[in-house]
């Protein structure tokens, strides 16, 4: 007897739907599965094996076959124990094979009949939506993340008894809900007035988050730097609903969503130094989103930025460029959005102390330079704002900044209206930091003066034609904080004082 169900694996941040087919036949009792599986799903035919046995199912000694289409796609992880189980009861005539039609059920087996979480729970939904289907069941602890897509009822199951129960109709289980919405709060966050003195790098932060500019602080220990950096979510908008389904989908498969099961508030990110470049930008064995895309939509701070490996370093040259990361495996190629803000700290030597007054630095020339060329120029040239953080001075220890996160926050997003106005609707990342070079002069218009000191600086400065364009879309965000269509000489002038690392090595 031949029963189907159908089932989804993951794939990038989607999900593909996978046919899962069982045929019973007099022979030899086995549970045989084909169709490209990974070692996960094959073990899946022993934990389903007990997973009824345990629930109080006896099925007779038969050859049976489970076929997982498409046979070209391969199948990896926990989730299709349960439509195993579910086609496997209905082949044995155990349950109508009507109960399984238009409904895409997923989810991992314990042996005592538990259904346990899956990633992607909320890509999942998404094909559930595209196919139609009347109904969605996953394990509960994937259901609330599930739910917030809206649209298709998602059933939360505890154990296997109760999703047949479900499915028989004799214990109806209530659709999921989600606990969260966009943009709510998620806990406290640093507040700019918390920060003492530090106005230049206050201002830079501004910029930097009102045009999606990547931003590098230079300073010794103790400046302020980290705390800076902390702020900054709190002075980005609001995740959209488009936008937090995304982040959710990512987070998801990390298996790093919040008890609501959405993520509610732009990311922060902050790795070790000690992470690999296969951490940081992913991929691994079995593919796996990287810390620059659990980042997308918010920030990906780097703290102490020379102590990172040199092959992860470079490894974020293709993410900050395009905004995705791309893992090619031998039957699959997957892609992970990717377009963060990258925020980072470093010292301006190894000793920490260059340029403070109060702590003499005691590292040479050539060893201050080598320590410099652990981020390559390319990186750099990536890094729209470069700006030095000085010591504290004493006398800034006991006056608290008037102006808070929410007030900058405002400005940041008057500014960001004006650029998605400027990009349109339909453009994927309306920010000024995502200006191509194609829209970069209609973007841009300068008033007299202002094109004669960006050449001057050109030529002083030694810039590449990649620093010359991050300067013209630094200018153009201090422009729109300013509310003005021309770019002026000043506001030209003040993006050109945010590469501070073109200054010192020029």
């Amino acid at each position: 007897m031949l029963a189907r169900a159908i089932a989804a694996t993951p794939w990038g941040i989607e999900a593909r739907p996978v046919d899962v087919e069982v045929d019973v036949q007099n022979g030899l009792p086995q549970i045989q599965i084909v169709g490209l599986p990974d070692a996960a799903v094959r073990e899946s035919r022993e934990r389903v094996r007990a997973a009824l046995k345990n629930c109080g199912f006896d099925l007779p000694p038969r050859a049976v076959t489970v076929n997982l289409a498409p046979a070209d796609l391969r199948k990896e992880g926990n989730h299709l124990d349960l439509a195993i189980a579910l086609a496997l009861l209905a082949a044995h005539g155990q349950l109508p094979q009507e109960a399984l039609a238009g409904r895409l059920v997923c989810g991992e087996l314990g042996l005592d009949g538990a259904v346990r979480p899956v990633r992607g729970g909320l890509a999942i939904a998404d094909l559930a939506g595209r196919l139609a289907a009347r109904e969605l069941l996953l394990p509960a602890g994937s259901a609330g993340e599930a739910a917030a897509l809206g649209g298709i009822p998602v059933i939360p199951l505890p154990d296997l008894a109760a999703g047949i129960g479900h499915l028989l109709g004799s214990e109806r289980l209530a659709p999921a809900v989600t606990n969260g919405s966009p943009g709510e709060p998620a806990g406290s966050l640093p507040d700019l007035a918390d920060v003492r003195g530090q106005e230049v790098a206050k201002r830079a932060l501004e910029v930097a988050a009102a045009g999606g500019h990547n931003l590098l602080f230079v300073g010794p220990p103790g400046a302020g730097k980290t705390l800076l950096a902390r702020t900054m979510p709190g002075l980005l908008p609001p995740l959209t609903v488009e936008e937090a389904i995304v982040v959710t989908k990512i987070h998801s498969l990390a298996a790093d969503l919040p008890p609501s099961g959405l993520v509610t508030r732009r990311p922060f990110r902050s790795p070790h130094p000690g992470i690999s470049a296969a951490g940081l930008v992913g991929g691994g064995p079995v593919p796996r989103p990287g810390e620059v895309s659990l980042a997308h939509g918010g920030v990906l701070f780097l703290d102490e930025l020379a102590e990172y490996r040199r092959d992860a370093l470079e490894a974020l040259r293709q993410p900050l460029e395009d905004g995705t990361v791309t893992v090619v495996r031998t039957r699959a190629r997957l892609s992970y959005p990717a377009r963060f803000t990258l925020l980072a700290a470093m010292n301006p030597c190894p000793c920490g102390h260059l340029g403070d007054p109060r702590h003499p630095c005691r590292c040479p020339p050539p060893v201050v330079e080598r320590y410099r060329a652990r981020i390559s120029g390319p990186l750099l040239d990536r890094i729209d704002l470069h700006v030095e953080v000085p010591a504290v001075r004493l006398h800034d220890l006991g006056v608290r900044s008037a102006e808070r996160s929410a007030e900058v926050a405002a400005r940041v997003r008057a500014a960001r209206e004006r650029q998605g106005f400027r990009f349109g609707p339909r453009h994927p990342t309306p920010c000024n930091a995502a200006l191509t070079a194609g829209e970069l002069e209609a973007a841009c218009p300068l008033e007299p003066g202002a094109g004669d000191l960006l050449a001057a600086a050109f030529e002083r400065l030694g810039l590449s034609a990649r620093a010359h364009a991050r300067i013209l879309k630094v200018a153009r965000t201090i422009a729109d904080l300013a509310g003005t269509g021309r770019i002026s000489a000043s506001q030209v002038a003040e993006a050109i004082q945010y590469r501070a690392l073109d200054r010192r090595l020029g």
